[in-house]
């Protein structure tokens, strides 16, 4: 047979090739192909300018050597730090103000690198003996510091309030502290009263500190105080007018576009949605405010401050600009001449004069002695310069008529501007020198567990007729009882700025004043007037505990009401008494009857009750109003109770009630 022929393909053969084809085929019209990235040029990263921590540092490098700490809560501590600041000068030094919250304090111990140097603190005490709040790091630092500061010299001014119990307490503890870690004292622990004349308290304590600052060093007194203007002004174009402040504390259009969280520097706008009127009738003015906080993510507690940023009447604002004869929606900047200062404007800038005066400025109060030293200079009569110059001396005639003319007699800028007709000082310069408007704290009238949306107010249009026979209006409660109710939820029709009538600018201020932990202990609670507020709030939230089955402790609630008309919150403390909130209720109308009946009055009617809750409850007593004349005799009254019935000597009472 014949043989049998290979075939010319193999069987593995077409295996191989069909694999190919398939690869080839998946690659040529199936596999997706990578998308070329072009190549783009390297950003270069440019870092932010790290803040300067050191205050050393700074010193070395802008040649000072005295640093001024403050710890300010509503600006007078740091209105004193720039004085002394600018003092320096006098005596061949140079000194700077600074606020502890933007530097490392550990850095005292390095304060010795430079020679001739000092560290003064000008300490508010905030509350219940607190710090203010931008002291409160260098607070925590104190406490846990080790730091060796034996080549320190160091320099406390205390201010304060004596008609509080933890009178100066930052002061001393800032001054003590630092004498433990080693500091040296040039000169005796300065106490401000706010009580009495905070003033004359600074200015006594200056004249003596700074002689013994020259012989601490060896320094002499180089020449006269003098004027030396800390900003100059730039008058803005019209070009830039869209980056103008129109009244933000903070971040430029922080008003129109609001971002949490919200607080000091970023008050947030709220819709004020009631506004009433709490008495029936008489002279005064008590109102309760309710203002919306939907949406803002801001939380509060009973017993907390609300803080708001008033603004000032715009006839006084427009009286001011028709003596200088300034046009005051000029645009300006106040720019610091010491280009390496942390605090480059004295109020947000650019802005108009107008704006300044209205949100920024305080117009209201009695300007201080080193305001009218500087205005001298612009009066054109010698017999008005004279005066001003005499009041801002630290003679005792000075003092004596600085205190009579100026504070007694409740004289702000406006009313020195119109009893000296020859005054005319640069706008610019009076901007300069008036101190900075301050937010007004308020203790929050509701709970956070009844109203979580909302933050009540109570308060009382204060005015009053000064010596002068001028009309005086509190700032923030005349502008407060002006304030046009909206509905809640209309908020977005109201225009977002500060001068919107129906909107508050404002943040919540944490506070020690709170109910005790257990809902079962007893309470006893003194509120005369407005005093009230955070009791209306306390209630609520033991209403609301006893709701959801909390045992609520034994509570006694005591006022004092002028008249019966100005009994405030009447019906609702009443619906808690029936409710069973509040065990009893005392109420005093003090100018309803012949002889005046006071809270002390009622405290020693009861007294068997309240030593009862006292001995067998173990009571905690609140009291919130008048601190000069009201808390000091109610807690007199409640140690001569605890001394009566508690057999007890007065010393041993007064022990046992605190």
């Amino acid at each position: 047979s014949p043989a049998q022929q290979e075939p010319l393909v193999s069987m593995t053969d077409v295996f191989l090739i069909s694999l190919i084809v398939g690869l080839l085929t998946y690659c040529l019209f199936f596999r997706k192909r990578k998308e070329e990235v072009p190549e783009l040029p390297k950003m270069q990263t440019i870092a932010a300018p790290a803040r300067d921590s050191s205050f050393i540092e700074k010193m070395k490098k802008t040649g000072r050597n005295i640093v001024v700490f403050y710890g300010s809560q509503t600006g007078t501590a740091e209105e004193f730090a720039n004085r002394l600041a600018k003092d320096a000068h006098r005596y061949g030094m140079r000194g700077m103000a600074a606020d502890p919250e933007e530097y490392d304090l550990a850095d005292l111990s390095r304060l010795s690198e430079i020679d001739k140097s000092l560290a003064v603190f000008c300490m508010a005490t905030y509350g219940e003996g607190d710090p203010t709040d931008n002291a409160q790091d260098f607070y925590d630092w104190l406490q846990e510091a080790d730091a060796q500061l034996a080549l320190v010299a160091l320099q406390v001014f205390g201010l304060g309030n004596k008609t509080y119990e933890h009178f100066n307490a930052m002061g001393k503890y800032v001054d003590k502290r630092l004498e433990e870690l080693g500091a040296q004292r040039i000169f005796d622990l300065g106490l401000g009263d706010d009580d009495g004349n905070l003033e004359e308290d600074f200015i006594t304590w200056r004249e003596q500190f700074w002689p013994a600052v020259c012989e601490h060093f060896g320094v002499e007194a180089t020449g006269e105080e003098s004027s030396i203007r800390q900003y100059e002004l730039v008058v803005q174009s019209a070009a830039g007018a869209g980056r103008v402040y129109t009244g933000e504390m903070g971040r430029l259009k922080s008003y129109e576009n609001q971002k949490p969280p919200f607080d000091a520097k970023n008050p947030f706008l709220a819709l004020v949605t009631e506004n009433r009127k709490l008495n029936e009738g008489g002279e005064r003015h008590l109102m309760h405010l309710e203002l919306d906080i939907s949406n803002s993510k801001i939380r509060y507690e009973s017993g907390d401050h609300v803080a708001v940023y008033p603004a000032n009447d715009s006839s006084l604002v427009n009286q001011i600009g028709e003596i200088l004869g300034t046009d005051l929606d000029i645009i300006m900047s106040l720019n610091n001449l010491d280009e390496e200062s942390n605090k480059k404007h004295p109020f947000p800038c650019p802005t108009s004069y107008r704006t300044a005066l209205t949100y920024y400025l305080d117009i209201t109060n009695p300007p201080r002695t080193n305001v009218l030293y500087e205005l001298a200079q612009y009066a054109s009569d010698a017999g008005e310069q004279e005066r001003l110059r005499r009041m801002a001396s630290s003679s005792a005639e000075g003092k004596a008529l600085y205190l009579s003319w100026v504070v007694e007699a409740r004289r702000n800028i406006l009313a020195i501007l119109q009893d000296m007709p020859s005054l005319h000082p640069p706008i610019d310069h009076l901007c300069e020198l008036l101190p900075r408007l301050q937010a007004r704290y308020y203790s929050i009238a509701s709970s956070s567990k009844v109203h979580p949306n909302s933050i009540h107010i109570c308060a009382v249009a204060v005015e009053y007729e000064t010596k002068t026979g001028r009309l005086n209006r509190g700032v923030a409660t005349t502008w407060l009882k002006n304030k046009v109710p909206r509905e809640r939820g209309s908020s977005s029709l109201v225009p977002r700025e500060s001068g919107s009538s129906s909107l508050v600018p404002m943040y919540v201020r944490k506070s020690q004043f709170r109910l005790p932990f257990k809902p079962s202990t007893a309470v006893i609670m003194v509120g005369p007037g407005t005093g009230i507020a955070p009791f209306i709030g306390f209630i609520q939230e033991r209403a609301w505990l006893k709701q959801q089955g909390s045992e609520a402790g034994p509570w006694l609630a005591g006022g004092v009401v002028a008249e019966r008309q100005d009994y405030l919150y009447r019906q609702e403390l009443a619906r808690f008494q029936q409710e069973g909130v509040l065990t009893q209720l005392h109420v005093a109308f003090s100018r309803d009857q012949a002889e005046k009946v006071y809270v002390q009055h009622l405290l020693k009617k009861n007294k068997e009750s309240i030593w009862k809750l006292l001995n067998e409850d173990n009571a905690h007593i609140y009291v919130c109003g008048d601190a000069r004349n009201m808390a000091r005799d109610v807690q007199n009254t409640f140690c001569e109770i605890v001394a009566q019935l508690g057999s007890l000597s007065q010393p041993q009472a007064v022990g046992w009630a605190q």
